[in-house]
């Protein structure tokens, strides 16, 4: 998160301890950029028709989320979302008030999270759940948690694959139909990682959103740092039907990522010796976007792992220009007319698709 350059890039070790989506961060000046001008372009709809509870799952605790989501939400004009009102609710990985120790990175995580959530669906509630650490097994047991208590969870971490995601103990937390779960692709560029590989997951990748100067749409093409590709161990869903992987292939959709094109975030935990508005970019960024939509759209119920944009392409902006790495020019790695692997099925251009 230094000026346009991504953070450290979290990976899973040995000790599968996972790290937040890198996300990229400088400081910014609010007035010029989110969230309502591209929100719009995203999704129009900022209302959701029914109550909805989006959780969010990440490691550690930022001491001040609610007081600096208040500070977010009064320069933008949002309502309200407060514990007091019953908008806001934070939690640790087993639903106590007995919070992690703080970490600034994933302070930043958080409030990019929970802020840009807010943004695109103002009436709905937020469930912010802290994991002990970025153990496999802590975020786990808060994501556990999340699927208990909400409608949507939204999730920007992970790490490579490994042999044994595929079993109860690790994809069967996220087999949950009728809940829909999103995951960023990563952003170190091509290849795949988990839990944004898991059949169950929807996949969320990233792109370039251009506006006019009246914010309107201008173009929206594959942001270089997305993940994409083949999983090694997932089986492919019935849903997808593209013939270049023999299992599960990423992403299913995407959304605006570039940091040079992200969001405005308030954090008042210093990171990298600054606090207050930063503008933060990455999958981080995509995958509450994609969840905030799910909650606008209120379809959840109906919703199977990620199939339901599949039969809903047409209100989906096809993404057909960039790219996010080398893989033989294929459409794995390469946006064309259709899906491809970096955008998915595309970008929205409203709920429909969710």
């Amino acid at each position: 998160m230094r000026g346009a350059c991504r953070t450290r890039h979290w990976t899973l070790s040995r000790s599968r301890g996972y790290r937040r989506a890198g996300t990229a961060a400088q400081r910014d000046n609010p007035s010029r950029i989110w969230p309502r001008a591209v929100s719009n372009r995203i999704c129009p709809s900022s209302s959701a028709s029914k109550l909805q509870t989006i959780a969010i799952v990440d490691a550690y605790n930022h001491p001040h989320i609610e007081a600096d989501l208040g500070v977010y939400s009064k320069h933008y004009g949002l309502p309200a979302c407060t514990k007091a009102n019953g908008c806001f609710k934070k939690v640790n990985q087993t639903g106590g008030t007995g919070y992690p120790k703080t970490n600034s990175g994933w302070a930043l995580e958080i409030s990019l999270d929970v802020e840009v959530v807010h943004a695109i669906c103002p009436n709905c509630k937020i469930l912010l759940v802290e994991a002990t650490s970025n153990s496999v097994a802590n975020l786990l047991a808060a994501e556990g948690y999340a699927v208990k208590h909400a409608n949507i969870v939204s999730n920007s971490w992970g790490g490579v694959e490994f042999t044994a995601e595929t079993t109860s103990t690790y994809d069967g937390h996220f087999n949950h139909p009728g809940i829909p779960i999103t995951f960023s692709s990563g952003d170190t560029g091509y290849g795949v990682q988990y839990p944004a590989s898991s059949q169950y997951v929807t996949a969320v990748g990233g792109t370039t959103l251009t506006l006019n100067s009246n914010n309107t749409r201008s173009k929206e093409t594959v942001w270089s740092g997305t993940g994409s590709g083949c999983s090694a161990y997932e089986a492919k869903p019935t849903w997808q039907k593209d013939s270049g992987c023999i299992r599960r292939t990423v992403v299913d959709v995407s959304a605006d990522a570039n940091p040079a094109t992200g969001a405005a975030v308030y954090d008042s935990v210093s990171y990298q010796g600054h606090s207050g508005w930063f503008k933060v970019g990455g999958t981080s960024l995509s995958s509450p976007i994609i969840a905030a939509i799910y909650a606008l759209a209120g379809n959840g119920t109906s919703t199977i792992d990620g199939s339901y944009p599949y039969s809903h392409r047409s209100a989906l902006f096809d993404v057909t220009s960039g790219s996010n790495g080398t893989c033989g020019g294929s459409y794995l790695c390469t946006a064309k007319t259709g899906y491809d692997g970096p955008s998915g099925l595309g970008a929205p251009k409203g709920k429909g698709a969710f």
